[in-house]
C-alpha cells in the first residue's frame, strides 16, 4: 500500500469513528449528566499508592507508552461522578473512572495523564493522541467496529426517593406524582413518554419538574419538593452519597448496558493488557473500592471483557 493510500484509509477510519462518537447512545454528552458535584462527597478520591505494580503485566507495556513513561487518557470531564474536573482549582480530573485509570498506571508502573477532551473527539485520537479513552463509553456493536473495548462498569436508568419513601412512589405506576428530571437527558424523554401514557389511560400525568442542574434536584428532592427523580445510575447512586442518605434508590435499574475502555482498533496488545490489568484490580478489591468511593458499587462487574458481545 503506498503511503498516499495508507493516509486515505486512515481518514476513512477517523471519519467513520468522528460519526460514532456522534451517533452512539448513552453517554456523558447525550444522558446531561455533567452538572458538578457539591458538599463534601466532592472530596472523594482513591489513594493510587494502594495499588501495586505488577512487574508481570508492566513487562508487557508497548514499548511507544514504556518509553514515555505516562498512560495518556482522553475523557470529557463534565460528568460527575465519572469524570469531572474539582479538586481546590477545580480543573483537577476527579471521578471512579479518574481513579480507575489511576489504578491501571499504577499496576503497570506508569504515571497517568488524564486530559478534558470533547466527548465525540476522543475515540477517532485513540493511538495518535490518546492511549486509552476512560469516558462513561457504552458499548455498542457499531463502536465495537470501530475500536477496541473492555468492559468495566454496567450503566443504566435509575430512580430514587426521600429516605423511607415518605410520599409513597411507586415506579410501576408514576402517574399524577412529581417526578424531577435533568432538562436534556434521556430520563427527561422517558418520563414524558410514561406521562402520555398515564393520560392516555385515563389518568393523572405526571408532574414533571425540569431542571438544568442535577445538584439543584437532589436539593428539592431531599426537601420534600419531590416525589421521586429520575436519572442515570450513576448520577442516582453519587446523589446518595453527596445527599449523607437523604435520598434511596427505589426499584431496580433498567436498560443496563456494559461501558468499556476504549483501546485503538490496530493496538490488540494493549487492549489485552487493559483487559488482564483490569481482571487484576478486580481481583484484588481495588476496582471496588473505588466504585464504593463514589457511590457507585450498583454498577460493578464481576468479569473484564475484551469486545464483549451486545445486543445493539
Amino acid at each position: 500500500m503506498t503511503f498516499t493510500t495508507k493516509l486515505a484509509a486512515k481518514g476513512a477510519v477517523v471519519l467513520a469513528v468522528s460519526a460514532l462518537a456522534l451517533t452512539a447512545c448513552t453517554n456523558a454528552s447525550e444522558t446531561g449528566g455533567g452538572a458538578q458535584p457539591s458538599g463534601s462527597a466532592s472530596a472523594a478520591s482513591f489513594d493510587p499508592s494502594s495499588v501495586q505494580k505488577d512487574d508481570s503485566l508492566a513487562s508487557q507495556v508497548p514499548a511507544a507508552i514504556k518509553s514515555k513513561g505516562t498512560l495518556v487518557i482522553g475523557a470529557d470531564t463534565t460528568y460527575a461522578p465519572a469524570e469531572f474536573l474539582g479538586g481546590s482549582d477545580n480543573h483537577t480530573p476527579m471521578g471512579y473512572d479518574v481513579d480507575i485509570a489511576k489504578a491501571i498506571g499504577a499496576t503497570l508502573g506508569l504515571k497517568v495523564d488524564v486530559q478534558t477532551a470533547e466527548f465525540t473527539g476522543i475515540l477517532p485520537a485513540l493511538g495518535p493522541k490518546y492511549d486509552l479513552g476512560i469516558s462513561s463509553f457504552t458499548i455498542t456493536k457499531e463502536r465495537l467496529g470501530a475500536v477496541n473495548f473492555v468492559s468495566y462498569f454496567n450503566a443504566g436508568v435509575s430512580w430514587a426517593v426521600q429516605k423511607g419513601n415518605p410520599k409513597k412512589f411507586s415506579v410501576d405506576d408514576p402517574c399524577g406524582k412529581s417526578v424531577g428530571v435533568q432538562t436534556g437527558t434521556t430520563e427527561a424523554d422517558e418520563v414524558k413518554a410514561a406521562s402520555d401514557k398515564c393520560t392516555a389511560g385515563g389518568k393523572k400525568a405526571i408532574d414533571i419538574v425540569s431542571l438544568d442542574k442535577q445538584t439543584d434536584l437532589n436539593t428539592r428532592l431531599v426537601s420534600g419538593g419531590l416525589d421521586a427523580m429520575s436519572a442515570d445510575s450513576p448520577v442516582v447512586g453519587y446523589a446518595i452519597t453527596q445527599t449523607n442518605g437523604a435520598v434511596e434508590k427505589i426499584g431496580d435499574t433498567t436498560e443496563v448496558a456494559p461501558e468499556g475502555i476504549a483501546v485503538a482498533k490496530s493496538d490488540t496488545a494493549l487492549a489485552g493488557l487493559i483487559q488482564k490489568v483490569v481482571a487484576k484490580l478486580i481481583a484484588d478489591g481495588s476496582y471496588k473500592k473505588i466504585l464504593d468511593t463514589w457511590g457507585n458499587a450498583d454498577g460493578a462487574i464481576t468479569k473484564a471483557e475484551l469486545n464483549p458481545s451486545v445486543s445493539s
